[in-house]
């Protein structure tokens, strides 16, 4: 293993273990900001995980092992998800590859887990929560399925290493299948970050709830590790962006530098989002979602109509 993959190896991991929750503490910063407010610091997400992690855990019943190990499944899942991302090109083995497709199925186990454990304890706030989330996943996920099947057209293949490379190549960006690929990502990035106006990370109110109606019936470390995962989340979906959308030729630091800027530049567009754009009714989500799921659609026949070759 060469230095370059033992550095990839480290932002891949601890990037998406402490960087997750930075880039929803400054996607918070930068809202309030925009919205005249002084908002809470950027380091708030990490003193709400340390305050949880301190605190013990209350079981609701009835309960059953399903509910108990639905955080470590969840948080297991994501780390295992994080070890499969480029980063700058580049990933080192950990035995799991680099599958898009493995990518997708662990985001959904994660998901998967905290459903059933919303269904396992019953709580009326929870269950609609849980089923308003799997209606949004039939969608979401499908349209990630077909924008990752867009992104691995030009060099066939489902390697999320090639398909950074991908991106890179000056062709590419001819090609009306990239537009479409990257414009359905944005709507990706806002339906599996949970942000405005697919759900409101900063509601309280339990009837307005998709991804935190879940986590109602959750406290102390198995809230935190549900958090976390929520976290992790962001840095997973922004990293996908980064490196499958975003051209980053040059070489290895070159690369590093265009994902950070990526990431910041994408946490400004959430916050700008949020700041502009009101919570959507929830049947009008999957609408949304179907229309880029129509997009990738145009790209593809856009693709084997001769656009892609």
């Amino acid at each position: 293993m060469n230095v370059q993959n033992v550095i990839a190896g480290v932002v891949q991991v601890a990037g998406g273990v402490l960087g997750g929750p930075a880039i929803m503490g400054l996607i918070q910063h930068l809202k309030a900001r925009m919205q005249g407010r002084r908002g809470p610091s950027i380091l708030q997400p990490y003193r709400e995980l340390a305050r949880l992690w301190g605190k013990s855990g209350v079981m609701p019943e009835p309960h059953t092992v399903v509910y108990a190990v639905a955080p470590a499944v969840s948080a297991g899942g994501t780390l295992m998800a994080l070890a499969l991302l480029p980063v700058a090109g580049r990933a080192p083995d950990w035995g799991l590859g680099h599958d898009a497709l493995v990518l997708v199925g662990l985001l959904a186990l994660g998901r998967f887990a905290v459903t059933l454990a919303a269904w396992d304890t019953g709580g009326a706030f929870s269950l609609m929560s849980a089923a308003r989330e799997l209606m949004f996943s039939v969608f979401v996920e499908g349209l990630l399925l077909l924008v990752l099947l867009l992104l691995a057209l030009p060099l066939q293949s489902t390697d999320l290493i090639s398909m950074s490379h991908a991106a890179s190549l000056s062709w590419v960006w001819l090609r009306p299948a990239h537009w479409a690929a990257a414009l359905a990502f944005c709507l990706v990035i806002l339906a599996e970050t949970g942000r405005q106006p697919v759900d409101n990370p900063d509601t309280h109110l339990e009837l307005t709830m998709v991804h935190e109606g879940p986590l109602l019936e959750y406290a102390g470390r198995d809230l935190a590790y549900l958090q976390w995962a929520a976290a992790a989340r962001h840095w997973i979906v922004l990293v996908l962006a980064c490196q499958l959308v975003i051209p980053h030729p040059g070489p290895f630091a070159a690369q590093l530098a265009v994902l950070a800027g990526g990431l910041i530049a994408l946490s400004v567009a959430l916050a700008l989002c949020e700041t502009v754009q009101a919570k959507m009714r929830v049947l009008r989500v999957p609408q949304l979602l179907g229309l880029g799921c129509a997009l990738c659609l145009l790209g593809l026949a856009s693709w084997f109509g001769g656009g892609g070759g």
